[in-house]
């Protein structure tokens, strides 16, 4: 199989996993609304580290000891009562600071704040693991991606394609800015909040049945 079969395989799974509609995704796009493209592409780049992170966990078969029912039940424990978190900042905190102007400006202190955002968002959702199992067990039994230099450019432009739609969702969102009033914010963080809490109990109960 050629480099460009195999850069394209890595393509079609980037796509994939770019429109799963989960937690990130609302979190993106709520970001870039709110602060700016930058910011929204700074979540992104967090979400990107953490999908690097996980894929190099899964390919030194740490994943195998990560897969055993009781553990991956304590990590959907874990990763609800974060996501649950998260939802209720945005419900009842975030959507009353959202009553705040609506500015472009990037607060270069609080940068890491935006990477750290998206890299606990996606690392703490057990969803995210399963996904990248299943995609490392097709490229290693279907595609034959085992070792070596196809393993890593099958990633890499998988990783690099989910990089760069989330970034275009951020750069997007940003260019709805102008059109949104600060009653839709509100709205935008009170619904970010709720679809967070939903993920979160969702994957409480899917551990404790």
């Amino acid at each position: 199989m050629n480099w460009l079969e195999i850069i394209l395989n890595g393509i079609k799974f980037g796509v994939v996993l770019a429109f799963l509609v989960g937690p990130v995704f609302f979190a993106i796009i709520q970001t870039s609304v709110e602060r700016g493209f930058w910011n929204g592409a700074l979540v992104a780049l967090g979400v990107s580290a953490s999908d690097t992170l996980i894929v190099i966990i899964c390919y030194f078969g740490v994943a195998q000891f990560m897969a055993d029912s009781t553990i991956k039940n304590y990590m959907a424990y874990v990763g609800g009562g974060i996501l649950i978190l998260f939802g209720i900042y945005y419900l009842f905190i975030k959507s009353r600071k959202s009553k705040q102007s609506i500015t472009h400006a990037v607060e270069e202190r609080r940068l890491y704040r935006y990477i750290v955002k998206g890299f606990i968002l996606n690392g703490f959702t057990p969803t995210v693991l399963l996904f990248w199992l299943g995609t490392i067990s097709i490229a290693s039994l279907d595609f034959g991606y085992v070792r070596g230099f196809e393993f890593f450019i099958f990633f890499g432009s998988l990783l690099i394609t989910v990089l760069s739609t989330d970034i275009l969702k951020a750069y997007l969102a940003d260019k709805l800015r102008m059109l949104v009033t600060q009653r839709l914010l509100t709205i935008m963080n009170v619904l970010l909040g709720i679809v967070m809490i939903a993920f979160g109990v969702r994957l409480i109960v899917m551990a404790t049945l």
